[in-house]
């Protein structure tokens, strides 16, 4: 990628704290006033031109340099910010402070000064050799029993019944619904069917038919809740729903030697081995993960960090507006997830900070590492990590990386495999112990009870310790 414009002087300032003084050569500043001007010059209209067609020069003298000048840093202080941060290597955690001079003159550099929270830095302690518990990978036999359940249920099949409807069956109805005698619209229906138990209605609807048999016609009374978004004008009101059973429906399902044929097994007993290995092999996964972070936290114990609180006061702003934006793309306003979780944005802020803090320190710690191990993703590492994402969009990793790399996303990847390279290292070197055995350990001493209890007595302190 070409080089960034901006140059930048960084200053360390207490607390993680920097302070980036940026400067945008003047031809970039230039560049910029031209485009600005282009933009202003589409929407203006002055005698002896053409709408969108008065030339920027003349934008200019029209509008005042400094006009265009402001409407250029505007677009482009975004871009410059983010140069600035690339170009001098930094981490940023939180919001930046930007100090903007005053706007250049013609010919003239702009120059603008960030101070900027940055990743902590981690003094490694001794990372070989430590004793981490791993426990073994095993099949749940509640598990195993939830998922033939549910692959049961999926080859269950409806059968007409004449037995009364319970939970579990299937009513086949006709309904006309009314509020205060006046039926409503959307309150009607033929040949709906529901599942009693399955609390798709509003409450009280399934119960009103419990005990219903086909020929029957039953009047349900029900309250819509008082927050009903399907249909606002119903909220909280009371309503009649005239119900005609068509019919009953009973879910029967596949005794053992049906479901293993129809899941293409010879019998039950193979089908449910192949079931429990898939098991085992998913907690295989899990258990690696678990290892490996758990490598990583031993580490962070044997490390130096320092977290000032404001850093962990701007991580936790991080993930909560990360968290704001994931609820968005699912429709879900801020507002909304407050009344949910019935606590104020503060009191969740409160109970981000531990996350932040642990976040903070597994990222100083394995930047550490990085750096003390050389460690850095080649091109061939990249397409590796790619490649399974490009297949799935139907490309190849060489034209994904490309396209990364137009979109200015391909350091953030680079970043991220050179962290997952720094635990491979932190994995490699650490011992795996029985789960069991560490639980043990931990009971018997942790540096934590040393410090609360006294010095411990002479030889205690080898039963563990985190650089043992």
């Amino acid at each position: 990628m070409a080089a960034s414009p901006v140059k930048t002087t960084v200053t360390e300032l207490p607390e993680s704290r920097v302070r980036l003084e940026a400067e945008v050569p003047a031809d970039e500043v230039g560049r910029r006033v031209q485009e600005a001007a282009g933009r202003l010059g589409r929407e203006l209209r002055m005698p002896g031109f053409r709408k969108g067609k008065v030339p920027p020069p003349v934008v200019i003298q029209r509008v005042g340099r400094d006009a265009v000048v402001d409407e250029a840093v505007r677009g482009s202080l975004g871009r410059w910010y983010v140069q600035a941060i690339d170009a001098a290597g930094i981490h940023p955690v939180g919001d930046p402070d930007i100090d903007l001079g005053d706007l250049p003159g013609e010919g003239q550099p702009l120059t603008f000064t960030v101070e900027i929270g940055v990743r902590p830095k981690a003094q490694l302690g001794d990372y070989s050799g430590l004793e981490v518990g791993r426990r073994e990978p095993d099949v749940d036999e509640e598990v195993l029993q939830q998922q033939l359940d549910l692959v049961r249920e999926q080859h269950s099949r409806l059968e007409t019944s004449d037995a009364a409807a319970g939970e579990g069956d299937t009513v086949v109805m006709d309904y006309v619904g009314s509020v205060d005698g006046e039926p409503f619209e959307g309150g009607e229906g033929r040949d709906q069917p529901i599942e009693l138990g399955s609390g798709n209605l509003i409450p009280g609807f399934e119960e009103g038919l419990t005990g219903a048999s086909a020929g029957d016609e039953r009047t349900v009374s029900v309250t819509f809740p008082e927050e009903y978004p399907q249909a606002p004008h119903l909220a909280g009101k009371a309503a009649e729903f005239a119900v005609t059973v068509k019919e009953v429906k009973a879910k029967r399902r596949p005794d053992d030697a049906e479901l293993a044929e129809a899941n293409g097994y010879d019998d039950f007993d193979e089908m449910k081995s192949d079931l429990g290995d898939r098991i085992r092999e998913a907690d295989e996964r899990r258990v690696e993960a678990e290892y490996r972070e758990a490598v990583l936290d031993a580490v962070v114990d044997a490390s130096t960090v320092e977290v000032p609180d404001a850093l962990v006061e701007a991580r936790a702003r991080e993930l909560w507006d990360q968290m704001l934006h994931s609820l968005g793309h699912r429709g879900i306003s801020r507002d909304a997830y407050l009344r949910i979780a019935g606590k104020t944005e503060e009191e969740l802020l409160d109970e981000a900070r531990p996350d932040a803090e642990k976040a903070l320190r597994r990222e100083a710690v394995l930047a550490a590492v990085i750096e003390a191990e050389n460690i850095e993703p080649g091109d061939g590492d990249i397409l590796e990590a790619l490649q399974e994402t490009a297949l799935q969009q139907g490309m190849t990793p060489e034209k994904l990386r490309k396209r990364l790399e137009q979109q200015g996303r391909l350091e953030e990847i680079r970043d991220d495999l050179a962290q997952r390279q720094a635990v491979d290292v932190l994995a490699e070197r650490a011992t795996a112990i029985p789960a069991e055995q560490a639980a043990a350990r931990e009971k018997l001493w942790t540096p934590d009870k040393e410090a609360s209890e006294g010095e411990a007595p002479e030889g205690a302190g080898k039963l563990w310790t985190p650089g043992s």
